[in-house]
Parts: structure tokens; C-alpha cells; sequence
């Protein structure tokens, strides 16, 4: 990981130097001694202030993945060491949704946020100092999925194994092994090892198609989630399965919520009927295993959705660079230790930082064009 970037400049004014004149004196010529005056020497000593336009506080925030209470702990944390790194005051906060958070950093009531990609490319619409600062990555990858899943191993055709999804070279989606996709599966340890005391995920042998979704029911988290819902529904239509008309709905408001819903432990829509299917970011069954420790094999992932981009951090653009770099170095720092990937992997199962370029920018373009098919923030 690279150091912190301090950025001094220093402004130094050369002595100037006279060169002296022969004197003409319209006879004989005589030369004289040369004689050099110095002009005086004047040096700013005073250096330029590193800090310069830094606020006195700064405020992260982020929105439950998970239930809030649970993240706000983790978040503390997490606004301590940028703190002691930045040495001024940061408070983390958890806000109710991405469209809170979306106010709060482009009205200036919070510096930094950590963004679903389609809720920051809505957020950066409505509000032009919203500004990407990094790109989270998972096990080695930028990108991610959203998973389908289902409580009704029926639909597998066969028995459910231990397993994923992943896509090939060719851009085909293939079953492969637990350790074989980026997104660390439930039951699994960071180093392939099993979890002891949690099932291991299973998923059908193959994927299948998503027309088993027609007649039954469907839960979504939030409109404005880009994996547990936009990709999802676009890919639906895609199907031929309309919403509320091909099969049934229900928002759960969070990715554990909807594993909860298939799980069995929680009621969609507001009624007596759990979701048959839901969908959620992979692998997300990985929030819930503490107090669901069997959820891998009730909740069986039988599809995955096209590569999304990960989650990002956006600053606001008002910020000086220096401190933008700060604020980013100081997080990479932090999640180079031991201490930062278990806090990070519990707020958004992030295991790595990069900053932002013209290629993790581009990697937005498909996100825009879904929101735009929806419809939203028009």
C-alpha cells in the first residue's frame, strides 16, 4: 500500500545580480575594475499550509446492507482510524436509504458516502459535487453479481450441491466449485477453508432459467438497489416475466431481509406468504449465518445476473485533492490490516480499495442505461 502523501510547496525568490558598465569617456579608453552590486535577496519563508481549506470535521455515510444497529459499530470504528489518520473529527453515520444519504453528502450535511453504483449515479444526477473518489473490490474482483435463490430445490432438477455461479471466458454462466467466484461463499472461510458450524452454500448443478419465477413469488429490496433489484427486474423483462403480472413482488428493504424472506423467517408483503424467490447481492446469505446458521442449504442460489460494478466511496468534489487523497490512502491503509478486512468485510464484504479512473468510470455506462430503460430519477 502506498504511504500518505503529505503535499508541501515552498516559494523561494532567486537574488538578482547586476552586472556592472564599462565607462566611455570619448578619448582614451580605460578600463576599470568591474564593480557588482547585489540586489537584496528576499526569501518567503513561511511554507504553505498543507491543510489549507480542510474542514474542521468530516461525515461518512453509509446505509444498512444490514440492519443498522449491527453496521454502526463496524462504522465507529471505521470513522476513528480516518480521525487518527487525518487528525480531525469524523463521525460515521448510518442513514435510513440511499436517497438520505444521497441528500446528505450533496447538500454538504456528510463529506463522504459509500454508494450502491446505481444509487451514486442517481445521487451524482441530482447532485453535480457528488463525486467518485474509489471503487470497492472483492476477493480480487470489481465487479459482482446479483444472485437468484429459491427455497425450492425442486427447481434445480436435481439434487443442490456445494456451489456458484460464475461466468466463463465466452460470457456463459457455469456452475463451479465454492471457491471458484470471487464473492466469498457462505460456509467458507477467506482461505477456502469451511466454516465451522455454518452450511456450506448450495446451488443448483446448473443454472437455471429464470422463467421458474412465473406464477410464484418474487422478493426485491429496494427500487434503487442496483443488484437486488434493477439488474434483476431488467433481466426479468428480458424473460418475459412482468412485474405484479407474471409473478408476485414484495420489497424486504435490505439484501438480508429478501435471504430472509426465502429463508422462512420473515413475511413478504406484509402477509402470511414467504417469498419463494429473492434476490440479493452473492453472497449475501453470509449476513444472516450467525443467526441462521443452516441458511445455505434452505436458501439455494439457482442463477446469477451480467457482472455489476461494485460499490464505490464519493466525496464531495468541494473537498481540497490533498484531502482526498488522504481519505483514500488512509481507508487502503486500513483495510491492508487484519483489523480492516474483518470490519470492512462486515459492513460490505469489501476486501480491497481502488481508486477511481477513466475505466472504473466507464464501468458505469451499463448501470446508466438500465436506470434509464426504468425510468428513474427522470
Amino acid at each position: 500500500m502506498r504511504r500518505l502523501r503529505t503535499m508541501f510547496a515552498v516559494v523561494i525568490a532567486f537574488a538578482l545580480v547586476a552586472a556592472a558598465c564599462g565607462d566611455d569617456t570619448g578619448g582614451t579608453t580605460t578600463t576599470a575594475a568591474p564593480t557588482t552590486t547585489a540586489a537584496p535577496t528576499t526569501t518567503t519563508e513561511a511554507e504553505m499550509d498543507p491543510r489549507e481549506g480542510w474542514p474542521d470535521s468530516l461525515v461518512f455515510g453509509f446505509v444498512p446492507s444490514r440492519e443498522a444497529e449491527e453496521l454502526q459499530d463496524n462504522v465507529d470504528i471505521l470513522a476513528g482510524i480516518l480521525a487518527d489518520a487525518l487528525d480531525m473529527e469524523v463521525s460515521g453515520i448510518v442513514t435510513s436509504d440511499y436517497t438520505a444519504l444521497g441528500v446528505a453528502l450533496g447538500t454538504g450535511e456528510a463529506q463522504i458516502g459509500a454508494f450502491a453504483p446505481a444509487n451514486y449515479v442517481l445521487a451524482s444526477r441530482i447532485y453535480p459535487n457528488i463525486e467518485l473518489l474509489a471503487q470497492s473490490v472483492r476477493f480480487g474482483s470489481a465487479t459482482y453479481h446479483a444472485q437468484y435463490f429459491t427455497n425450492d430445490p425442486s427447481v434445480c432438477g436435481a439434487d443442490p450441491v456445494e456451489g456458484a455461479f460464475e461466468y466463463d471466458a465466452t460470457g456463459t454462466v457455469i456452475a463451479v466449485g465454492p471457491t471458484e467466484t470471487p464473492a466469498l461463499q457462505v460456509g467458507w472461510n477467506a482461505d477456502d477453508t469451511r466454516e465451522e458450524g455454518v452450511s456450506a452454500g448450495l446451488a443448483c448443478p446448473e443454472p437455471v432459467d429464470l422463467s421458474v419465477i412465473e406464477g410464484r413469488t418474487m422478493a426485491f429490496g429496494t427500487e434503487s438497489s442496483t443488484s437486488g433489484y434493477i439488474f434483476p427486474v431488467l433481466e426479468l423483462i428480458a424473460a418475459g416475466l412482468t412485474q405484479d403480472v407474471d409473478y408476485n413482488s414484495c420489497y424486504s428493504g435490505s439484501h438480508d431481509n429478501s435471504v430472509l424472506f426465502v429463508y422462512g423467517s420473515s413475511v413478504c408483503g406484509g402477509d402470511e406468504n414467504r417469498a419463494d424467490f429473492g434476490v440479493s447481492f452473492d453472497d449475501a446469505r453470509r449476513n444472516v449465518r450467525e443467526a441462521s446458521p443452516d441458511v445455505g442449504e434452505k436458501v439455494i442460489v439457482f442463477n446469477i445476473s451480467a457482472p455489476i460494478a461494485n460499490d464505490v466511496i464519493a466525496v464531495d468534489a468541494n473537498l481540497p485533492e490533498n484531502l482526498k487523497d488522504a481519505i483514500f490512502q488512509a481507508i487502503a491503509d486500513f483495510m491492508s490490516t487484519e483489523e480492516g478486512v474483518a470490519v470492512m468485510d462486515d459492513i460490505y464484504s469489501w476486501t480491497d480499495l481502488i481508486r477511481a479512473n477513466d475505466l472504473t468510470r466507464a464501468s458505469f455506462l451499463l448501470i446508466e442505461q438500465a436506470i434509464d430503460q426504468l425510468g428513474f430519477g427522470t
